[in-house]
């Protein structure tokens, strides 16, 4: 079988490595030939060498292409894998390929090294392979050596992958070709759509893996390939690696089927027909894959060192972690394992995680006889599982990446379905007998709870989790079966998180919520909400679960209720309105009991208990319920209890095998671990966080438990037996037991949790630890007494207290942030507790944990290096001297190349300390303690000791100041993976420690006692020589952190407890049980032979190390190699001769005469070698720059990565100017660019502040503006009116003659009355105008009582309960957000400004230092001409500092490089010679670099300078002037003259007052320069400290503004709310001012109407006139209330009830009239006799004006009604919304205050110098300032000065009120004078009209009835309107009378048509009757003659109708125009003819 297997695979691969080896070969092919080229031409042996060399180079190169293809693919992969509707078949490639390439490379490494042995017969092979394996040497070095093994098997090794990879490539185009087809969510591949190549090779290469499968596995019957139809994905089998680990022995495998003879080889075809399965009957050794504990290597230490006891616990929390098996058994999931357990007996089986990582999830087949486990891990498991054999009957593979969340199988149990969680989230669909993924694809993108199978539509899965719920469906495409999924829209329904759901069997889904409601789903979309009746919720929370039971829906709630649902309203549900809610009550319901919550609940399947559930509690509990609901129905029996959570704590009995733990749950609980039982239980109302079980020194009997909890309280419990015969409950005891736990003592040393407890060795004290960060003490006895409690430095995390045997009793407590506290033992009658307990002056000392696994780490990795290196020298040693024994080392040695030294890791401390989890006391020294951190610094078990102030100095003098407070020792813990240990417990012999850590996992090492002077105890020990470890996990690997690890007394059980509810307990073996083990587990070793002891033999460690035929081959190429070297030093010395004799002949052809001297060109035998060689060497260059392009590309992006994060963003650089005669210096602040967030942020701030000034001028009062609007609206209809009458006055006509004059001198008269009244009513509105109203208040009076109350009286503090915020002192986050916006600013620009000196004074420096080298160069020119003793010395030229033109470091030249290059050389040979080079770094880096060069200095040409003139030119110019030479004044050896020795002294004069004159400037400069820098070095002092104040209010500003953004949520909505009733209460406002304007307007209407109405009443008593006879009955007619017609007659109908009672009063008057004026004999509506025609007529007329002004009185007076009551209603509102508004104002002033409180609570920094702090006690400064006040004496100087002004205002303002007050007496008594005369002045007025007039009359009215010159026009007017009109009623009558005429001839003409046409209808009736009984076919002619007919007829119908309706109208006006007050009515008279203007009224109007 082996041989068949091994023939097929290489029958497979040899196709494929033929293929993908044609790179390999073809640079083999190079390679040959360049080491034929080698063996013909020696002469060009170094450039073969180099063309090999670079072949190789080539051929790595495309090596490392391969890998970067096949990490593209990798990538390409990943992406795909996150679409959902992509299939992940290339993901699954990968990862088979991954995880097979260990079994391919040795597949591929069997064949490759068949083909080495035929290809060494070939003689051309020998010299490729050393020739690579030489230029392997040369080129890398070491690297080259671990290289060298033979070519081949690298190289397979990357053909493999190159396969791989374009499997990969080809499956992802596939899976881009079926995207683009279909767009589907997901689906499979089927072999028979693989058309091409690259799918072909893919199968191939999965048949090869199933077959070294099945080998590995042992079948007897070969597995088939993967199965491929459209059903399914080709899916790769498991790699040979995890087949063989998994594999299943011989004996196991239950063989099914013959086995094919071995050898032959099933044709394909046949394979492709039959598809072979997984034999039903194969089952896995499970024994072999599950997960066992870990040891050490070489330990000896048996893997069943624990062995699991029994399980306490029970994972409550976890979603549906219960399922029933059988009728008996349920099983769950328990931290690492799955734990079936027998509801009858007890009875536990535990089956172990294969992974080791915990497990996920779990699911029971619906046959029952397997069950599912989904793991979790690195790619786990699902493994099936066989009940009741509990035999592992398949394994499904590489379904998710680290963890299931759910699995459920499908309801024929063929299917089933995983959900993986994060980070893929992916849901697989698995043909699970046959161990094949069907479909998958990603189900979300975030967590997913469940999925399940439709238990009626078999094609449907549905998936819910957090905030959606999905729908899937396997749909068959013609691409092949396909996973479709559709999300679940929630639309208006708020988005939740779905645990529970259930599949109806028409396809909808309902679904639960969290606020308690059901969802029905239809097709993606809610449909309805389903809700109990009132709007109340189906459930108090979320539904868990639905479960459909016999037609009935119940649906299990975390409130604890069971309720059932009518299925048929569920499923017809609709909602009847726009909520969408449908609303319901449950048929039955059960609550199960108080305080439950419910996971989950399954139906018993025990046929005999049909309404039997088990309900899964997630408060600690299972339940049986019955949920038959009849009156049998039994009450909910709870099965088991368990913790509810976390379990804090478990602590052991001494004396006794009882065990108590605490946990969240409020619950302390007590079991019997020998017996498996648990004895009792007792509920607090707090939660447990510590337990200490009391030791026997004090409780010999063990039966007292000190229990610490979360609120502080540490409670003092007792167990003891309970009598049997008592019933009667125990106080917080829910179970009555045989055993109970009595409450003996309670107290409260804590106001915070309780986190450790710890008593003495000797029994003496009690110290509990809580995260208020305190330790209190209590002294121990039958009561425990409190001593006093002393503050650490960190919320506590362990106590412990010291052995026994040291000499002082002392606390060490371990704190959260890193700190030891170590606390001597109080003595109780030491400390005064009378006032509190806090203890002062206690000893103690203290040490902070430092970080040093950095360290250790880089220590960890230079010692691995070391060794390496040590390695590789000593291999290297050895090579040399095989080869130099052999004679084959050559004289030359190769040259090695140097390797770039890889960089340590860099040091890092965390920025917080890291916590302290636990730690204890070494035995061996009262000074040494150990600790186990958390997080970073986990990894190590530390030795620390308090600080040493000798050991500290002792450091500081060996310059070892940073290891100042490392630990002393670091114990690794090895393979741990850095996980922080949580617990340390040694062992009651002290012989083994355990460890708990945070990854749920527990950790044995025994412990070298050898040389321990005192052994450990439980809570001591020593760490420094722990053994081999044991590691097993236990708890969930994700969330299951031990919290606690106990030991049973005689140390033969462990106790567990983790975060995970579970609590196990493990049997350990004994001490002898281990060491028997051990020895067994050792193997006998035989004796050492003498000489093989003696015997040294040079080891083979490189695992790269040649063969012997390769390390033959090597010395034949050096062999070759080194003749080939002689070959070429001999061609050198042939060359090197050649050119001598070339120098020679070139020589003798220059001393030959020029015409027979050869030219140079002549020498030249072929210029084109030049040209060849030049050519060659630039392409050698070229290739050298493409070589070192990436290099240069990376470390250029680099570049500007570091130049874009450091430099471009900084605006100023750090440049310090340095003074030039003093050590002063000033430096510029190193600032930043302001970000474009800034801008943006301050552009926002400028939009805001615009956007609210615009709304502030918008924000007008609403009300005042609709009052302004309707007074100006008033004012321009009286303006309007003004502006007619104005009009109408320019517009009157001239009165002429004597009426005229008349008129003329009585309008004279009355106007000047009137100019002298208006002049009057003008003094009095004036007069008016000045009088105040009563409520009257000055606005100086107000502006100053203001200014009173914001700064006198009683003030409130902000600190202040009571404050109320001002409406301008309110603050936000936008408010505070502006003032850091304007403050940086402000500070940037300061900066700025201050870096813009500082540069100018450096730009001043360059200029001054210019300018003094000019001088200087001016002073050596004079100084030429001067003698020596008159020299006075240079001026040094001060040079710019580094420092000072900083920008100078990135500037460089070819100079600097190479000098750089140099100086890095040297340091290197100095690294090498182990001299130190003073630093480290390179090139423009840090720390020990090399400097940057200095500044060049400046060019001297350039620096003449320009205002002074050179001394030559001074004395050139004298010498000129003179007309004397200078140089012939200075010439030697010839005597001067007297006038040349004067000109000689005057130029000796000017060149020393020159001399002195630029000593004396250069000088000025540098003093000049040196004052200013003093100056600008004063300022920034000052700057330094306004900034620096600045930065304090920043970070205060940044406090509150992150203060108030946690507050801004709240402000707005009540901003809102206020804003809101605001807009209301305006809105509202508008709507009032509108309608007291319109009611104003309606009351000014009536009183018109009254004016009117008394106007005509005068009219009509001024036209009776006086002693008229017929006045009485005038009267009457004119009151009378008569029937008129309805305006509106038929739109009125439904006139409202109000308007039909009135018009029935109205009836009613008018009768009483009519009867009244029948009694009176006399028709009023008829002219009596001797009664004037024309008077009866205008009474008539009057009273029909009456009536109108009654009726339109009467409307007004009802709209004012409507008006009024409207007015009154919005007044209503008006208050509600001012109450509202108050209120809603009232919370927002709350909320500010509690703002303001917040915002006091932060420290403000107020910086302080001591002599401005006058606070003293006792004459010195107190240390605590926290009580004082801030305040300057200015302003209490102020304050004082304000005690005196207010009392001078006092008296001033007293004398005023009384001086006012008299005042104010006195204008009350005028006013009372002026009020009498007034009276007085009155009756004198009556009395003269009654003497002149009879009565008191209107004056005004009396001018109105004078002469009125507009009365007289309008009179005049009328005439002559009347004239007009008469004569224009004239004409109108005469064309009304003739159009009468036309219409009386056109009706007769009309009628006689009429009566023609009735003749000839009869006559057409009676030949039409003739006609059709002749012939029917001539009908058609007298048919149309007829309809013409009959149009005319209609038409003329018509126009008589309308012609009448006319007539009608023409009657209506003839009416109307006699009845418009004409004192003659018109004859009657024809109507006038039809026109069309005539028709158009008529039409219009209608009839009447």
């Amino acid at each position: 079988m082996e041989e068949k297997v091994v023939d097929i695979k290489l029958a497979k691969t040899a196709k494929d490595d033929d293929k993908q080896a044609g790179s390999e070969n073809t640079n083999g092919e190079d390679l040959n030939s360049e080491k034929e080229d080698l063996s013909k031409d020696k002469n060009t042996s170094e450039e073969s060498l180099e063309n090999v060399t670079n072949d190789g180079d080539a051929t790595e190169q495309a090596n490392n292409n391969n890998d970067t293809l096949g990490s593209a693919a990798e990538e390409i992969t990943s992406e795909t894998n996150q679409d959902d509707s992509t299939s992940l078949e290339a993901n699954t490639n990968v990862n088979n390929s991954a995880d097979g390439e260990k079994n391919e490379n040795k597949e591929t490494e069997d064949s490759t090294a068949d083909q080495e042995n035929d290809q060494q017969e070939e003689e051309s092979r020998e010299p490729v392979a050393e020739s690579k394996q030489e230029q392997d040497k040369n080129t890398d070095g070491d690297k080259g050596k671990q290289e060298s093994v033979p070519a081949t098997e690298e190289d397979n090794k990357n053909t493999d992958e190159q396969q791989e990879q374009s499997n990969v490539s080809t499956t992802e185009a596939k899976n881009e070709e079926d995207k683009s087809t279909d767009g589907a969510d997901g689906g499979a591949f089927s072999k028979g759509q693989k058309s091409d190549s690259s799918a072909k090779d893919a199968i191939e290469l999965q048949e090869v893996q199933q077959e070294s499968f099945k080998e590995s596995t042992n079948f007897e019957e070969p597995i088939a390939e993967t199965k491929s139809s459209p059903a399914q994905e080709i899916v790769p089998e498991p790699s040979a690696g995890e087949a063989s680990t998994a594999a299943a022995t011989e004996g196991d495998l239950q063989k099914d089927d013959q086995q094919p003879d071995e050898g032959s080889v099933e044709p394909e075809e046949a394979r492709e027909q039959d598809e072979d399965k997984i034999p039903s009957q194969f089952y896995y050794d499970s024994s072999e894959l599950q997960s066992t504990a870990k040891v050490a290597e070489d330990s000896g230490l048996p893997l069943d060192l624990l062995k699991i006891h029994h399980s306490f616990g029970y994972d409550c929390l976890k979603h549906h972690n219960l399922l029933m098996l059988d009728a008996n058994t349920i099983i769950f999931i328990a931290g690492n394992m799955v734990q079936l357990l027998d509801i009858t007996t007890n009875e536990q089986k535990y089956i172990r995680s294969t992974s080791g990582g915990g497990i996920g999830a779990i699911a029971v087949h619906p046959s029952g006889k397997y069950f599912a486990v989904a793991e979790k891990g690195v790619m786990p498991n699902i493994n099936i599982y066989e009940f009741p054999s509990l035999k592992l009957y398949r394994i499904l593979r590489e379904g998710t990446e680290t963890a299931y969340a759910h699995i459920d199988f499908n309801p024929s149990g063929s299917l089933l379905a995983s959900v993986g969680s994060s980070p893929d989230f992916m849901l697989t669909v698995w043909n699970w007998a046959d161990e094949v993924i069907m479909l998958r694809s990603k189900a979300f993108s975030q967590d997913v709870f469940r999925v399940t199978f439709s238990p009626d539509n078999e094609g449907q899965l549905t998936t819910s989790g957090i905030g959606h719920i999905r729908f899937w469906k396997m749909a068959h495409t013609f691409t092949g079966l396909k996973l479709q999924g559709q999300l679940g829209k929630f639309g208006r329904t708020a988005i939740s998180d779905i645990r529970g759901y259930i599949e109806l069997p028409d396809g909808k889904v309902l679904s639960g919520t969290e606020w308690g409601n059901m969802l029905l789903w239809d097709g993606g979309l809610i449909k309805v909400e389903i809700a109990r009746k009132h709007k109340k919720n189906c459930h108090t929370g979320p539904i868990e679960q639905f479960v459909m039971d016999e037609g009935e829906l119940i649906t299990i709630g975390a409130d604890g209720f069971i309720r059932v649902w009518d299925f048929e309203s569920i499923d017809t549900a609709d909602s009847h309105d726009d909520s969408g809610i449908f609303e319901m009550e449950p048929m039955n319901e059960l609550k199960v009991g108080n305080g439950v919550h419910l996971r989950s609940m399954i139906k018993s399947v025990d046929p005999e208990a049909q309404s039997i559930w088990f309900a899964q509690d997630a408060n600690g509990a299972i339940w049986k319920l019955d949920l038959s609901f009849s009156h049998t129905t039994k009450d909910p029996d709870q099965l088991f209890s368990f913790h509810s959570g976390v379990i804090t704590e478990a602590v052991s009995s001494g004396v006794s095998q009882l065990v108590a733990t605490t946990g969240d749950d409020c619950t302390v609980r007590v079991y019997d671990y020998s017996s498996k039982s648990k004895l009792c239980q007792t509920r607090f109302n707090s939660g447990g966080t510590s337990l200490l079980w009391i030791p026997d020194i004090i409780d010999p009997k063990g039966r007292t438990i000190l229990a610490g909890f979360e609120d502080g309280v540490v409670r003092v419990l007792t167990v003891s037996k309970r009598d049997p015969n008592d019933t009667t409950p125990v106080k917080r005891q829910s179970i009555v037991t045989n055993a109970q736990l009595l409450l003996k003592q309670a107290f409260k040393p804590q106001s915070s949790k309780v986190t450790s407890m710890a008593i003495d060795s000797k029994g003496e004290f009690l110290s509990t630890g809580g995260s208020d960060s305190t330790v209190f003490f209590m002294t121990v006895g039958d009561v425990y007494k409190p001593i006093g409690f002393v503050d650490v430095p960190g919320p506590v995390t362990h106590l412990t207290w010291s052995p026994p045997h040291f000499d002082k009793n002392t606390l060490l407590v371990f704190c959260a942030n890193g700190e030891v506290v170590e606390i001597e033992a109080p003595d109780s009658d030491t400390y005064d507790t009378s006032k509190t307990f806090r203890l002062k002056n206690v000893k103690m000392r203290n040490a902070t944990f430092k970080s040093v696994k950095s360290k250790l780490r880089r220590k960890e990795e230079e010692k691995r290096k070391e060794e390496e290196m040590k390695k590789k020298r000593e291999e290297e040693e050895r090579q040399r001297r095989i080869r130099r024994e052999r004679g084959i080392e050559s004289d030359e040695e190769d040259e090695e190349k140097e390797e770039e030294e890889e960089q340590l890791p860099p040091l890092y401390v965390p920025d917080e300390p890291n916590s302290i989890h636990c730690g204890f006391y070494s035995t061996h020294d009262p000074n040494k303690f150990w600790v186990s951190m958390g997080s970073y610094d986990a990894g190590y078990l530390y030795e620390c000791d308090f600080p040493d102030e000798k050991k500290n100095l002792q450091l500081k003098r060996e310059d070892r100041e940073d290891d100042i407070g490392d630990p002393c020792q670091a114990v690794p813990v090895t393979d741990s993976n850095d996980v922080p240990i949580r617990n340390i417990t040694f062992s009651k012999n002290g012989q083994q420690v355990i460890f708990g850590f945070e990854d749920g996992s527990i950790r044995i090492q025994s412990i070298n006692q050898d040389g321990l002077k005192f052994k450990p105890n439980t809570s001591h020990g020593d760490l420094t020589g722990l053994g081999p470890y044991w590691t097993l996990n236990v708890h969930d690997n994700n969330y299951g952190e031990v919290t606690s690890v106990a030991t049973s007394m005689d140390d033969r059980y462990i106790f567990t407890t983790g975060t995970d509810g579970n609590f196990f307990v493990y049997r350990l073996m004994t001490q002898e049980q281990i060491e028997e083990a051990k020895a067994i587990a050792k193997a006998k070793i035989p004796s050492a032979r003498k000489e093989d002891i003696e015997r040294k033999v040079d080891d083979i460690e490189n695992k790269d190390h040649y063969s012997i035929e390769v390390e033959k081959q090597k010395a034949e190429h050096d062999r070759m190699m080194k003749l080939a070297e002689e070959k070429k030093m001999n061609v050198r010395r042939t060359i090197a001769r050649l050119r001598r004799q070339f120098k020679k002949l070139l020589e003798s052809n220059a001393d030959l005469p020029e015409h027979l001297q050869l030219e140079r060109m002549e020498f030249e035998m072929d210029p084109e070698i030049k040209k060849d060689m030049e050519r060659q060497t630039a392409q050698r260059i070229e290739l050298v720059r493409k070589e070192l392009a990436w290099e240069s590309d990376k470390h250029q992006i680099a570049l500007d990565k570091l130049k874009k994060r450091f430099k471009n963003e900084l605006e100023c650089e750090r440049i310090t100017v340095i003074s030039i005669q003093s050590s002063h210096e000033v430096s510029t602040f190193r600032t930043s660019e302001l970000s474009e967030d800034f801008y943006q942020l301050k552009a926002d701030m400028v939009s805001r502040q615009a956007t609210r000034m615009t709304e502030r001028g918008l924000s007008r009062d609403p009300t005042r503006e609709a009052l302004l609007r309707q007074a100006k609206r008033s004012e321009s209809e009286s303006d309007t009116m003004i502006g007619i009458g104005a009009q109408d006055h320019k517009k009157t006509m001239v009165l002429t003659g004597r009426l005229g004059e008349k008129v003329a001198n009585a309008l004279q008269k009355a106007e000047r009355i009137k100019k002298k009244r208006e002049a009057r009513k003008a003094q009095w509105v004036e007069l008016h105008e000045h009088k105040p109203p009563e409520d009257y208040e000055d606005p100086d009076d107000i502006r100053a009582i203001k200014e009173a109350q914001e700064h006198m009286g009683d003030f409130k503090l902000k600190t202040a309960k009571d404050y109320v915020v001002p409406e301008h002192l309110r603050m936000n986050a936008h408010k505070k957000l502006n003032q850091l916006i304007i403050l940086k600013e402000l500070l940037h620009e300061h900066k700025y400004e201050f870096n813009q000196k500082v540069i100018g004074l450096r730009n001043k420096k360059v200029r001054m230092i210019t300018d003094i080298k000019g001088y200087i160069q001016d002073l050596v020119e004079l100084q030429k001409e001067m003698p020596m003793e008159q020299h006075k010395p240079l001026p040094t030229c001060p040079d710019l500092h580094p420092c000072e033109v900083p920008e100078k470091k990135f500037e460089y030249t070819r100079e600097s490089l190479l000098k750089f290059k140099e100086e890095m050389a040297v340091r290197a040979v100095n690294e090498i010679k182990g001299i130190d080079s003073g630093g480290f770094g390179g090139f423009g880096g840090f720390g020990g670099g090399a400097a940057p060069p200095p500044p060049e200095p400046m060019k001297q040409e350039s620096a003449t300078p320009t205002k002074i003139g050179t001394p030559k030119q001074i004395v050139s110019s004298m010498s000129v002037r003179s007309g004397v030479s200078v140089e012939n004044i200075s010439s030697p050896g010839k005597e001067l003259s007297v006038l040349e020795q004067q000109l000689l002294k005057v130029k000796e004069i000017r060149v020393l007052y020159r001399q002195d004159t630029i000593l004396k400037k250069i000088d000025e400069l540098i003093r000049n320069f040196d004052a200013e820098l003093r100056i600008l070095r004063h300022y920034k002092f000052k700057e330094d400290i306004d900034l620096k104040n600045a930065d304090l209010r920043h970070v205060t500003l940044f406090e509150e503004l992150q203060l108030l953004k946690e507050f801004e949520k709240s402000e707005n909505v009540l901003a809102a709310k206020v804003e809101s009733k605001e807009n209301e209460k305006e809105e509202m406002q508008i709507k009032v001012a509108e309608c007291k304007a319109k009611l104003d307007a309606k009351r000014k209407d009536i009183d018109r109407l009254h004016d009117k109405e008394k106007a005509l009443y005068a009219q009509f008593q001024a036209s009776l006139g006086e002693n008229n006879k017929f006045a009485e009955f005038l009267t009457k007619v004119f009151k009378k209330k008569i029937k008129r017609a309805k305006k509106k007659a038929l739109a009125e109908d439904g006139a409202s009830d109000d308007e039909s009672e009135e018009s029935s009063d109205d009836d009613s008057d008018w009768s009483s009239e009519e009867e009244d004026s029948d009694e009176d004999g006399l028709d009023d509506s008829v002219c009596p006799p001797g009664c004037d025609q024309a008077l009866f007529d205008n009474t008539c007329a009057l009273r029909e004006k009456r009536l109108d002004f009654e009726e339109l009185l009467a409307e007004e007076k009802k709209t004012a009604d409507a008006l009024k009551k409207e007015t009154d209603t919005l007044n209503r509102k008006q208050k509600i919304i001012d109450n509202a508004l108050s209120t809603a104002e009232g919370d927002l002033e709350a909320f500010q205050l509690e703002k303001q409180q917040k915002l006091n609570e932060l420290d403000i920094v107020v910086t302080l110098k001591l002599h401005q702090v006058e606070h003293v006690v006792n004459g010195s400064l107190p240390q605590d300032l926290s009580s004082t006040l801030v305040f300057t004496n200015n302003s209490m100087v102020r304050l004082q000065r304000r005690i005196t002004e207010l009392k001078e205002e006092k008296t001033a303002q007293r004398r005023l009120y009384k001086e006012h007050r008299q005042q104010h007496v006195r204008l009350i008594k005028e006013r009372k004078l002026m009020e009498t005369r007034i009276v007085e002045l009155e009756e004198q007025c009556k009395e003269s009209m009654i003497q002149k007039f009879g009565c008191v009359v209107d004056l005004e009215k009396i001018e109105t009835l004078g002469v009125n010159r507009n009365i007289e026009e309008l009179k005049e007017r009328i005439r002559q309107n009347e004239v007009t009109n008469t004569n224009d009623l004239q004409k109108w009558q005469e064309k009304i009378e003739s159009k009468k005429d036309r219409i009386t001839e056109l009706t007769r003409e009309n009628t006689e048509a009429i009566r023609h046409l009735t003749m000839l209808l009869g006559e057409n009736k009676g030949l039409e009757k003739a006609l059709d009984s002749r012939q029917k076919t001539l009908g058609g002619e007298f048919q149309g003659s007829r309809k013409a007919d009959l149009e005319e007829k209609q038409r003329l119908i018509q126009l008589v109708q309308l012609q009448a309706q006319e007539i009608e109208a023409l009657k209506e006006e003839i009416s109307l125009l006699s009845r418009k007050g004409g004192h003659i009515l018109p004859p009657t008279q024809p109507p006038m003819p039809p026109t069309p203007h005539n028709r158009q009224v008529m039409s219009s109007n209608g009839p009447s």
